[in-house]
């Protein structure tokens, strides 16, 4: 193997090139193949296309035809044969033109350009400019064009929503849940004063009214048919039931229907569209035995022998 052989047909080889002017990368791996069996002058290199092969993976016509294409680009030229095998002369007094390194950095100057600029319109268009716009406190409020906006949003002051609570602030219980979900406590929000929005819309107001669906469902003796159940929560809420009592008429439910058939529990959405939270609770079972006559509920006698005595 010769180092400047080698050197030459990496560095200094001109570049091969295709049809369509494209490099011509195949070619170029050959002639490296060749250039490690020739001498420092570029001569005597005469491996087998076998040998070739086992060097570049490629297959013997890909290896034939890249020999042709390095001979047309006057890069190697045959010179008789040796061993039974074609020996190459590599044309080392041919040189890369420096022009090839000053093509490949400008190309990457202005990939990385490109590349900033592609960065920097991302950037802008995830920016929302609204400099005419002056919010006091903007806890969930979002302005999505500054043109639509009146002066009334200089003294805008919006509550904060339920869920949105600072560190400390401690979970509300069920029954907190229970009594901010029910009409009454609604229609005592409606009447308070309101500093900018009045109105809910549709999916703040089914929230509202599902957030003591779940001691409900947890009460409830069968789960199924979850979505259907919160329609029927917030239809019976808004016919006017309180949350509290369909929350202890499941309990109720559920105890009635303790080791009994779990086929004839009714299911949940059943239930509330039913109406049966407004049920009367089913009389417990038990056996009210009585002795005959009016001498009181029966008893067992004292004395072992009363049982053997004969009526």
């Amino acid at each position: 193997m010769s180092t400047e052989a080698v050197t030459w047909a990496m560095d200094h080889a001109p570049m091969p090139r295709t049809e369509k002017g494209k490099p011509d990368t195949t070619a170029r791996h050959v002639l490296q193949a060749l250039a490690e069996h020739a001498s420092s002058t570029g001569t005597d290199a005469h491996p087998s296309v076998l040998r070739i092969q086992y060097r570049t993976g490629y297959d013997r016509a890909t290896v034939q035809r890249a020999l042709r294409r390095l001979e047309k680009a006057a890069l190697i030229a045959k010179d008789g044969m040796k061993e039974g095998r074609t020996r190459y002369k590599l044309a080392m007094e041919l040189r890369r033109p420096a022009t090839d390194w000053s093509d490949l950095e400008r190309e990457e100057d202005d990939f990385r350009a490109a590349a900033a600029e592609r960065k920097r319109r991302s950037r802008s268009k995830g920016v929302t400019h609204a400099e005419s716009v002056t919010v006091t406190d903007s806890e969930g409020v979002t302005v999505t064009h500054a043109e639509s906006v009146t002066d009334e949003c200089h003294a805008l002051k919006v509550r904060s929503s339920r869920t949105e609570r600072s560190p400390n602030h401690q979970q509300p219980s069920d029954k907190q849940l229970l009594e901010d979900s029910s009409p009454a406590a609604a229609a005592n929000e409606l009447e308070k004063p309101v500093a900018s929005v009045q109105t809910k819309s549709g999916s703040e107001k089914r929230d509202h009214h599902l957030e003591a669906f779940g001691a409900f469902w947890l009460t409830y003796p069968k789960r199924r048919d979850k979505e259907a159940a919160k329609k029927a929560w917030i239809a019976a809420i808004e016919r006017g039931a309180e949350p509290q009592q369909m929350v202890d008429g499941a309990k109720t439910y559920a105890q009635e229907r303790k080791d009994q058939e779990p086929k004839y529990t009714k299911y949940p959405a059943t239930w509330l569209n039913n109406g049966c939270y407004d049920d009367e609770p089913d009389t417990p079972p038990g056996r009210h035995l009585r002795a005959v006559g009016d001498s009181g509920p029966y008893r067992n006698p004292e004395n072992p022998s009363d049982y053997h005595q004969e009526w």
